[in-house]
C-alpha cells in the first residue's frame, strides 16, 4: 500500500483543529510539536500535510534543511502505518522514548537521538518561585528589573495584540539575521500566534512598562500535567525582563500543571545554556528513524 496522493494528502487547515484536539487529548503527548496550535502556526515553515495511512492519521513535514519527514502516526494501527511510511522511503522524526521502545526496536531501522530537538521539561512551581540557591541569579535579575521599572503584568487579552506585534517588530529589527534561516519563519509564526491566540486556544502573559508592551509569552496545555510555552519575547535592553516574563508565565497560567515544557534549543549554544540554567528535571528525548539501506 502506498501513501495516498493529493488531495488525500492535503495541507493542514484550521478546520482540522477539533479532530486533532480530540486525538491529542486521547494520546496525551509529551513532545512539544504535538499540539494543534504548534503544528498550525508552523504549517508553512514545515509544509505540514495530513493524510491517512490505513486508519492512522499521519502528519508529513519538512525540516529547515528541506529534508522530508513524518511525525509519529496518531492512533490507529501504528505498526502498519510505519511499515507503509518506511516502505515509501520516508524518515520518522519526533518519536519520544516510549514510542521508540514500542515501535522502533525492530531490526532494519537506523534510530538516532536528535539532541538539538530534545524538549526541556521543568517543574512549574520552580519556574514560578525561583527557590533556593540554584535560582539565586535568576531572582537577582528579576529584582534588578523590578527595582528600576514601574511595570504591570497581565494575562494576555486581544487588546494586547498591537503592542505585542510592535514589540515583535522591534525585536526582529534588533536580531542578528545572518546564518539563521529559520528566523523569518519563527517570527511569522509568532505574529500569527499573537493575532489568532483566542481562536487557537493559546494563553499568555504580557509585561508592560509605561503602558507599552515590553515582553510577552504564549503557550497552551500539552497534556494533563504539562503546559508548553511556544513563544516568548522581551525587550533585550531591559535586564531581568526575560527572567520576569518566564517566571510570570509559570506563576499565573496553568497552575494545575506540574510541569512546563519550554521546547528545544535547535542546537544554538546560547539558547542551550539559557535553558540549562533553569535546571530542567528532564530532557524529553526525540528520535529519528529510517530504514537501513540494503
Amino acid at each position: 500500500m502506498e501513501i495516498p496522493p493529493y488531495p488525500a494528502t492535503r495541507p493542514l487547515e484550521i478546520g482540522d483543529k477539533p479532530t486533532l484536539d480530540d486525538i491529542f487529548t486521547h494520546l496525551q503527548p509529551r513532545i512539544s510539536e504535538l499540539t494543534f496550535a504548534g503544528l498550525y502556526l508552523f504549517r508553512r515553515a514545515h509544509d505540514y500535510h495530513l493524510t491517512l495511512v490505513g486508519d492512522a492519521t499521519v502528519l508529513l513535514g519538512k525540516g529547515y534543511d528541506a529534508g522530508r519527514y513524518v511525525l509519529p502516526p496518531l492512533g490507529g494501527d501504528v505498526t502498519a502505518a510505519l511499515d507503509v511510511l518506511f516502505d515509501n522511503g520516508l524518515e520518522l522524526y519526533g518519536a519520544d522514548e516510549a514510542f521508540a521502545q514500542l515501535y522502533l526496536a525492530e531490526t532494519g531501522l537506523e534510530v538516532t537521538e536528535e539532541r538539538s530537538s530534545f524538549d526541556y521539561l521543568y517543574l512549574r512551581e520552580e519556574l514560578a518561585t525561583l527557590p533556593g540557591n540554584r535560582f539565586h541569579k535568576k531572582k537577582n535579575r528579576v529584582n534588578y528589573f523590578a527595582a528600576r521599572h514601574a511595570f504591570e503584568v497581565n494575562v494576555f487579552q486581544p487588546n494586547h495584540r498591537c503592542g505585542c506585534l510592535e514589540l515583535l517588530d522591534t525585536w526582529y529589527r534588533m536580531a542578528e539575521h545572518e546564518e539563521n534561516a529559520s528566523l523569518d519563519l519563527e517570527l511569522e509564526a509568532t505574529a500569527e500566534a499573537i493575532s489568532t491566540a483566542v481562536d487557537l486556544g493559546l494563553e499568555g502573559v504580557v509585561v508592560t512598562v509605561g503602558g507599552e508592551v515590553k515582553a510577552f509569552a504564549l503557550g497552551e496545555r500539552l497534556n494533563r500535567e504539562t503546559a508548553v510555552c511556544h513563544f516568548e519575547k522581551a525587550d533585550p535592553f531591559m535586564e531581568g525582563l526575560s527572567q520576569l516574563v518566564n517566571r510570570e508565565f509559570s506563576r499565573l497560567l496553568f497552575t494545575d500543571c506540574r510541569y512546563v515544557n519550554r521546547e528545544q534549543d535547535l542546537g544554538e549554544p546560547g539558547l542551550r545554556n539559557a535553558k540549562l540554567s533553569y535546571h530542567p528535571v528532564e530532557l524529553v528525548k526525540k528520535f529519528r528513524a529510517r530504514p537501513i539501506p540494503r
